[in-house]
This record gives structure tokens, C-alpha cells and sequence, in this order.
């Protein structure tokens, strides 16, 4: 049979996913046509926006020369295209896989088709945490859903449909009766990575084989080391995968075998002509020892630089050295707060903020550029807290600073909190990370949050006899906005040296030639 894999996405937001990539594999190895319908290039995407970019504009990252990704752009409108789509492919099932941010965009794509529309099965971590709502809320758009991995239920979805059987029963799949009655199934069994196929890119445009990084794009593929993670952060969803899986008497956190990961290279390499990698991994560094010096004598045939994303507390002196004379470019750390107590009560990380700093000087020290992560407005949290996590920033030496406002997401402990308080409907569907607030909070206002985000890197990167002034910045007004870009430039001009890792006539520079050569190549978490 046809599928037609969709893949809702905004510019900037993921990289190439890998998901996508195996499922295209896993169809065509059974026979099964396979066609691909992806946003992330339309810059007319209502409600769209280039978070790359925007992260740029905010000092979050580094500037970039966007030229290249931008001769990929699609002028036409993306609801036009994808019924194009379908009546050329004439696809027999169409098989959305969404984060809960960009499910609307899904249901924007499928509101443009007839009514004898093809059968949709949505899959993704928002199918996984809210089936019925995902269900519900499509209003007839969406015949199916997924919830926990959907490798092998989406095969036997594909079997049974060709086969004019009844879908009812398979492993994780939800669906409503012609009756109105929901029926719903257990999570399916958990998926062993190892056997699965190589990732198939071929589908996805050129462009995005490519990613900002450091102020240069690199044909950065993704490769999964880890699924799930042995952390429990309040603001995730991975905890709520592990427990429910744990409910079934499943295991869901794995580690893949590192004779795989190296096909894996050897694959992205050879075929997509890769320079770099992302080993996509909630903490990277979650591997034992040993597993880390095997991964370490792994690489070392390729010394591609990477970038990985881990927690402060796990790196040593002995790792980073290690990772980078294989070829390590770059990480990700997540900080989250700088109040101890309030990250330990509502994040439900125990961590001293001396222990983060320390951590931080090690790949500081060793020339190693990183980011941090930093997110505002959670529920019960006020405006001097935040000034907590800036005073926290100002200690370290990151060269990139994210901060984003709190997303309340389907799955993680924090959307029951919010909901708890009020704060948020249960049926409400978020929006991106970097759009602004959710949460109307009396003592923090969807305004105050946005203004202090905004102000973020400001706060930290400035001297405090500067403050006032940025004070006055936050204002969401024509005037706070013309003092933000004022100070936003005397930032970037005498403040802003990326902890010392780049020149200044470097920033914003892309060797296109590099770029263009080889540029034959194919596509998400992940910011830096």
C-alpha cells in the first residue's frame, strides 16, 4: 500500500527526525510506497516562525548566514501543496507523527482535504500522553492513534488495513467506533533499536540536511544512542514514558549497542555525506564507564565533530577530554533555575548550585564551547526567582544562553501542577517553547515573563549598573522595544565574545563553499 508520512514542523525548531527516517526504512522493507510531506520550509506556516532566527535575534545563539536554507524556501501555501500532495500520491493511509505544539499544524494540513480523504493515524509524544484528547480534538481528521512507540504497530496497522481487517486490538492503537465508543489498547512492547533498519532520508529536502551551529551551518545528521533517560525533571515527558511502561511491566529506558551506532555513522557518512553528528540522547553521558571508553574507541575512526546534550552533573575532566579529542564541538546543559529549593520542589532536580558551577568550569577550561538551558514561568514561580537563575547564568561561561517560558506539555508532572492550580484547561493545546507564556499568573503575568525572557541575556551579560535600563526594556511597548534593540546591540558589540571561543569578525561568517559542496542530503531537540 501508499503511506504518505507528514512531518508538522516550523523552521528552526528540529533537525532532521529520526523517526521519520525509520519509518520510511521499515514501510519500504515490507513492501509498502512511501511518500513524504514536511513543513519546516514554508515560511507562510500560520502561526510559523523561524526559532533558529528568532534565537539569534534574542543573543540566545549566535548569528548565522541563513542564505543557503533560505533558497529552499516554499513560496506556495502549505495546505495547497499537501492536497497537491495527496491527490498526486493517491496515498491508501496518511501517518502524522506531531509533538503537541505542532499537532495544529497537522490538523490545518488535513482540514484542506475531500471528505472521502484517505484514513490519518497520528503518532508522536503527544499521541503517546493524550490519545483521546488527540483523538477528540481532531473532529473527525484523525481515524487513529499511536500512543508509545509505533514501529511495529503502524507495520501491522498497514497489514491489517490492506488486508481489510479490523484495526481494533493492535498493540498502543486508539480509535472510535462508528457507535462513538472508544476503543483503546495497552502500550505496545518497546522496541529494540538495534534491530532496526538504517534511517532512509531520501525523502526529506536537501536543506534539511543542515543545521546552525556556532554561528556556521554543518550537514548534521542525528543518531539515537539512548531512549528514555534516568532522570526524573518535572518539566519532561521521559519520566511519564518510564513510569507507564514501568506500569505494564515494560522497560523503557535502553541503550543501543555501540556495533550499531557505528553502522549508523558509517551509514550517514557514506550515503548522506554527513560532516557532523548529533547523538540524540536526553543525557548523553548516562552510559556506565565502561559503555562511555567503548563509545570513545568507537569514534575515534572518524573524529566527525559532534554535539551532544547531557547534564552538568554527570561530565568529569577524564569524559570531556576524552569526547574531545574524538571530534566533541559542542554541548547542550540543562539549568532550568537557579533557586536550589524551588528546582528541587518543582523540578524535582536536587542539585547544589555550587556542584553546576564547578561542573561548568571543567568544559570552560578545556575550550569546549556550550549552551545552557534556562526556562521562566513555572507555576508558582515570581520574578525575583528568575533573577535568581540570571545571578546563577552570570556564573558561568557558556557561549550560548536559551531561555525560554515555560510550555506546560501533556506528559510531564508540571502540566498536572498547572492544571492542579488552574492555571491551564486539560483540553488546551499548547504552543512552542518560544512563543510566549501560557500560564496567567497574578504574581507573574504572561507581560512580565515575556519581558524578562527577552531581557534574559541582557541581565546576565551586562554590568549591573546597567539593570535599570534593561529594566525598562522588559516594557512590551514601542519604546521598551526600541531601548531592547539599543541595548540588545551594545550587548552583542562589547559584551558578547561566546565565552571567548570566537573571534568577533568569525560570528555570523558560513563557509558556503563547504556548504554547497556535497549538498545532497536529508533532516529535530534540540537548540544550542
Amino acid at each position: 500500500m501508499k503511506v504518505l508520512l507528514v512531518y508538522p514542523n516550523m523552521m528552526g525548531m528540529n533537525m532532521l527526525p529520526p523517526a521519520m527516517g525509520i519509518f520510511s526504512s521499515l514501510l519500504q522493507s515490507k513492501g509498502h510506497k512511501v511518500g513524504l510531506f514536511d513543513t519546516t520550509n514554508y515560511p507562510q506556516l500560520e502561526g510559523g516562525f523561524d526559532s533558529d532566527k528568532i534565537k539569534s535575534q534574542n543573543l540566545n545563539a549566535r548569528p548565522f548566514d541563513d542564505s543557503l536554507l533560505r533558497r529552499y524556501d516554499k513560496e506556495s501555501m502549505p495546505q495547497e501543496d499537501f492536497v497537491r500532495k495527496v491527490r498526486d500520491f493517491q496515498p491508501d493511509l496518511i501517518a502524522v507523527s506531531a509533538t503537541e505544539d505542532m499537532y495544529p499544524i497537522g490538523l490545518h494540513l488535513l482540514e484542506g482535504l475531500p471528505k472521502d480523504r484517505p484514513r490519518v493515524v497520528l503518532g508522536g509524544v503527544f499521541a503517546t500522553f493524550a490519545p483521546e484528547l488527540a483523538l477528540r480534538k481532531s473532529e473527525g481528521l484523525v481515524d487513529f492513534v499511536i500512543k508509545g512507540e509505533g514501529e511495529n504497530s503502524l507495520l501491522e496497522l498497514c497489514r491489517r488495513l490492506e488486508q481489510h481487517e479490523d484495526p481494533a486490538g493492535i498493540e498502543g492503537l486508539w480509535m472510535y467506533r462508528k457507535d462513538g465508543s472508544l476503543v483503546q489498547s495497552n502500550l505496545p512492547a518497546t522496541v529494540d533499536g538495534n534491530e532496526l533498519p538504517l534511517a532512509d532520508y531520501d525523502l526529506f529536502e536537501e536543506s534539511r540536511y543542515y543545521r546552525p551551529m556556532q554561528g556556521k551551518l554543518w550537514r548534521m545528521f542525528p543518531i539515537e544512542t539512548f531512549r528514555g533517560c534516568p532522570y526524573t525533571c518535572a518539566y519532561c515527558n521521559s519520566p511519564s514514558q518510564m513510569n507507564a511502561y514501568k506500569a505494564e511491566g515494560k522497560k523503557y529506558f535502553r541503550m543501543k549497542r555501540m556495533d550499531k551506532v557505528k553502522e549508523e555513522i558509517q551509514h550517514l557518512v557514506g550515503k548522506y555525506k554527513a560532516d557532523s553528528l548529533y547523538f540524540w540522547a536526553d543525557t548523553f553521558l548516562s552510559y556506565h564507564d565502561d559503555e562511555f571508553d567503548e563509545f570513545c574507541d568507537m569514534y575515534s575512526e572518524f573524529k566527525l565533530p559532534f554535539w551532544i546534550q547531557t547534564r552538568p552533573e554527570t561530565i568529569t575532566e577524564y569524559k570531556l577530554k576524552r569526547l574531545q579529542d574524538v571530534g566533541l564541538l559542542r554541548i547542550s546543559f540543562g539549568i532550568e533555575h537557579g533557586n536550589e529549593a524551588f528546582r528541587e520542589k518543582y523540578l524535582l532536580r536536587k542539585v547544589p548550585n555550587q556542584r553546576l558551577i564547578e561542573r561548568l568550569k571543567i568544559p570552560y577550561q578545556l575550550g569546549i564551547p556550550f549552551s545552557v538551558n534556562n526556562i521562566m514561568g513555572f507555576p508558582n514561580e515570581t520574578r525575583d526567582l528568575v533573577f535568581d537563575t540570571i545571578e546563577l547564568n552570570r556564573q558561568l561561561h557558556s557561549d550560548g544562553i536559551n531561555a525560554y517560558s515555560f510550555t506546560p506539555f501533556k506528559g510531564t508532572p508540571l502540566r498536572v501542577l498547572a492544571e492542579a492550580l488552574g492555571l491551564i484547561d486539560p483540553d488546551y493545546i499548547v504552543r512552542s517553547i518560544t512563543k510566549p507564556t501560557l500560564l496567567n499568573m497574578p504574581q507573574f503575568t504572561p507581560e512580565a515573563i515575556e519581558g524578562v525572557r527577552r531581557c534574559f541575556v541582557l541581565y546576565v551579560k551586562m554590568p549591573k549598573e546597567r539593570w535599570p535600563m534593561i529594566e525598562k526594556a522588559e516594557k512590551l511597548t514601542p519604546e521598551g522595544e526600541k531601548l531592547w534593540k539599543e541595548l540588545k546591540q551594545e550587548c552583542l558589540t562589547k559584551y558578547m565574545n561566546y565565552g571567548g571561543y570566537a573571534k568577533e569578525e568569525d560570528i555570523g561568517t558560513v563557509d558556503l563553499v563547504n556548504q554547497q559542496v556535497n549538498a545532497v542530503d536529508v533532516p529535530h531537540v534540540g537548540t544550542a
